[in-house]
């Protein structure tokens, strides 16, 4: 058996699972009346506002003589109504009568219920995981993503070495730092590593068709000098977003994932250290609601900087 062919076996094997999970083998889709189709129908009809059949058949990939026994059925029900298009008189548009939309409410409900179940079984990082992978498989099979679009995901082996690459190969080319900056990052990376505990500390990855475009993580605050913890506090660190990402939303994002999962976690603020040529991160805090607590200035990575430490409260 050729390559192709065991792995469109795996393919296969992956199809029934998952139509079995989400259980559209059903008669009737999410205890209702409907089909897996006639419900896709009635989405699209929600969702478009007032539409075509041609216009459904080419994005649904349908038959137009099978597409017409359905809308046919669903017109019957009284579920679908036709009108004629102000700007051609040839076509009928088509939309959700009030029947319709009554009709299809407690569907999208149960839909997102359903969806809600089935990611509350994971932990945060494996949600972000399993989305990661959707968006990806999405991508691969319709041949592009919405421009922009980017997913978040945990780390996973090989991310750590690349935040501490791509730090000291940015910093280096943008702000003239030198070696002891990525090595900086290295150590604090595998300290990471070594005292993660995933219900107080997390990391995102950011990525982009399959390529990561930046990261950030969210620690447990601890001294400096004794590696003591300290209470209800938590540090964000190592925020960074390629230059091909920038313009995405995708800082902000980062920084509002870091907030959201401090609050979850029962932390009272959180702190960072950045210096103040840093002005895209610096903007991107500020406008967080985080203040600046102290500054100072001082030498490293070969420049003369300024360290600031920065605070949000979560109270």
């Amino acid at each position: 058996m050729s390559a192709l062919a065991e792995r469109a076996l795996a393919l296969r094997e992956f199809n029934r699972f998952y139509t079995r999970r989400i259980g559209v083998l059903h008669e009737g889709l999410l205890d209702s009346p409907f089909s897996l189709t006639e419900s896709r129908l009635l989405w699209e009809l929600a969702h478009t506002g007032d539409t075509t059949a041609a216009d459904l058949a080419r994005s649904l990939g349908l038959d137009p003589g099978y597409l017409s026994r359905l809308l046919r059925g669903l017109k019957e029900r009284g579920l679908v109504k036709t009108s004629r298009s102000q700007t051609d008189a040839r076509q009928t548009r088509l939309a959700l009568s009030a029947a319709g939309r009554r009709a299809f409410a407690p569907l999208e409900r149960r839909s997102q219920a359903e969806a809600s179940a089935l990611l509350a079984t994971l932990d945060d990082a494996q949600q972000q995981e399993l989305l990661a992978a959707a968006a990806r498989i999405q991508a691969l099979l319709g041949g592009r993503s919405a421009p922009g679009a980017f997913v978040l995901r945990a780390h996973r082996p090989g991310d750590i070495g690349w935040v501490a690459s791509r730090h000291g190969a940015l910093y280096a080319q943008e702000y003239g730092w030198d070696m002891r900056f990525e090595a900086l990052v290295a150590q604090i990376a595998a300290q990471f590593v070594e005292q993660f505990d995933p219900a107080r500390e997390a990391c995102w990855i950011a990525e982009r068709d399959g390529q990561r475009i930046g990261s950030v993580f969210l620690v447990q605050a601890r001294d400096a000098a004794t590696q003591a913890v300290e209470d209800g506090t938590a540090q964000l660190r190592m925020l960074l977003v390629e230059p091909s990402a920038r313009g995405l939303g995708l800082g902000v994002a980062l920084v509002t994932e870091c907030e959201r999962f401090a609050r979850q976690a029962g932390y009272r603020r959180i702190r960072l250290w950045t210096n103040s040529v840093l002005l895209a991160a610096r903007g991107i805090y500020q406008r967080a609601g985080y203040r600046l607590l102290a500054s100072e200035p001082h030498h490293s990575f070969g420049k003369d900087l300024v360290g600031e430490t920065w605070e949000l409260s979560l109270g």
